[in-house]
């Protein structure tokens, strides 16, 4: 072994091993990246990467860390470098990604993010902090009452939230003229870039009217879809990957060689040449959005929650039971009518190639994994879909059947499922729930309550009774039960149509 992973040892990598194509200590920062964790390594610094590599030298990355130090330890040492390891059945590909040029955690500084984002190099702040970090209360609004959006209220100069770090440097680079940088949503919301900006137009209206208006008129906010599946990295992996480079790397990412991005192109104060990579710079990114997330996402989830219910500890070897293989066209079948039917969407292609990706044995996508924070998830994935049916006067038997398991796999945990094997926001108040021994219609119609599911829509009563009858199969007979009663089991799978 010839050390760690860093710029004196890059040189050391054996040949078949992609490194930086630029010279690192001439980039400048232009983008400032919150959430830097493994989906961003694996999916938009891989894209500057490339943009870096063809000459675009002002576009380096300044990722931040709004909670954990881990991924700074990780790669300080490293000079930012990682190993990307883009994992199929055919073999492995070992890529060192240099488009990180500096790593800062905002719990410890939060002077030094708030500098960084207030440098008039930077252009653009791009955000994969998951769903339930944009603090969104049961009805969609900003949760005003949650205490970091309290403290960051109190305390504008040092916060917590992205909300309070946005709002602040916005405030800032106004106030000496510097132009707003452009705000990219990287994260699974419905319209997710109009969604960032009306919740942090409500933040910023709890401050002032100034920030306010500044935010709703001046500062882009353009939505964008991603879809790359990166599990999570396992010692194995670091064992491997170290053997094979001769060098240790503290947190290299596994992937797939599939990944997308569509964006709307809407930035004013410039952006790299992302469309000579492969990005799908668009007008409107909605009916693309939709069909990853009613579809890939939406299969995810009901992969991972029937995958745990039925003992699969990965998406390939719950995708390999006929059951859930079968359940997953269905769900298809239900989901792609209520998808945009003049957007020229290829679903027939899309769902083929979801399929294949599936069933990609050398990524040990864990279930567990995708499982997390299914309370922020669902809304969009499941719930969406199976409303637009309902109001069409059709039957959502298989979404909501997804939404059940995920009821039934939260209350598994402890008894058929470990303790902590996933996790949600809303564990506590669920636990109580689950703790009183409620008829069934009962919790299902007080898991919608507490989770904001389908408030205020006509059709919430009908989709809470498809809920409860699959609970109820649940209860009685878990998955086989749950998937007999909607005939699964009885015919070969097919592709839905």
């Amino acid at each position: 072994m010839n050390g760690r992973l860093s710029n004196a040892t890059i040189a050391k990598l054996p040949a078949e091993a992609l490194v930086p194509r630029y010279a690192r200590n001439s980039i400048t920062p232009g983008i400032v990246h919150l959430g830097v964790g493994a989906f961003h390594r694996a999916h938009q610094a891989a894209y500057v990467d490339a943009c870096l590599a063809d000459g675009e030298s002002d576009w380096g990355i300044v990722g931040v860390s709004l909670r954990s130090p881990d991924t700074r330890d990780a790669l300080k040492p490293q000079d930012g470098l990682y190993t990307l390891a883009i994992r199929d059945s055919a073999g492995e590909q070992l890529q060192v990604i240099g488009s990180i040029q500096s790593l800062l955690v905002a719990p410890e500084d939060p002077g030094a993010v708030l500098a960084a984002l207030t440098d008039p190099r930077t252009r653009i702040v791009t955000l994969t902090i998951t769903e339930k970090a944009y603090l969104r209360a049961a009805d969609g609004t900003l949760d005003s009452a949650h205490p970091d959006i309290v403290h960051d209220l109190a305390n504008p100069g040092s916060p917590k939230t992205a909300h309070g770090f946005l709002a602040e440097a916005l405030t800032r680079r106004h106030a000496s003229g510097t132009p707003p940088f452009t705000v990219l949503c990287c994260d699974n919301l419905p319209a997710n870039g109009a969604t960032l900006h009306r919740l942090l137009i409500e933040f910023a209206k709890l401050r002032d009217a100034d920030l306010e208006r500044h935010v709703a008129e001046e500062v882009a906010f353009p939505s964008s879809m991603v879809d790359r599946i990166v599990p999570a990295t396992t010692d194995a992996d670091r064992a491997r990957i170290a053997d094979e480079l001769g060098v240790e790397d503290a947190w290299p990412v596994m992937t797939e060689p599939f990944r997308q991005w569509v964006v709307e192109d809407h930035f004013p104060a410039g952006r790299p040449a992302w469309e000579r990579f492969g990005v799908t710079m668009v007008e409107d990114v909605g009916p693309f959005e939709d069909m990853k997330l009613r579809l890939l996402n939406g299969a995810h989830s009901g992969i991972a929650y029937l995958g745990l219910l039925s003992g699969h500890a990965t998406v390939d070897r719950a995708f390999a039971d006929p059951s859930i293989r079968q359940f997953v066209d269905r769900l298809w079948a239900e989901a792609i009518p209520t998808l945009p039917q003049d957007a020229g969407l290829d679903t027939t292609a899309y769902t083929a190639e979801l399929a294949d990706r599936f069933s990609n044995t050398a990524l040990a996508h864990r279930t567990a994994q995708i499982a997390n924070d299914g309370s922020q998830k669902l809304p969009q994935r499941i719930v969406a879909s199976a409303l637009a049916r309902l109001e069409a006067g059709l039957i959502p038997e298989h979404l909501s059947l997804v939404v059940a398991a995920w009821i039934a796999a939260c209350a598994a945990r402890g008894g058929a499922l470990p303790e902590g094997h996933f996790t949600d926001p809303l564990d506590a108040a669920l636990a109580d729930l689950f703790g009183r021994n409620l008829p069934t219609a009962t919790l299902a119609e007080a898991v919608f309550d507490i989770a904001g599911f389908a408030m205020g829509h006509p059709e919430r009563q009908r989709l809470i009774e498809f809920v409860a009858t699959h609970l109820v199969h649940f209860k009685q007979g878990g998955p086989k039960l749950a998937f007999a009663a909607l005939g699964i089991g009885n015919e070969p799978p097919r592709l839905a149509e």
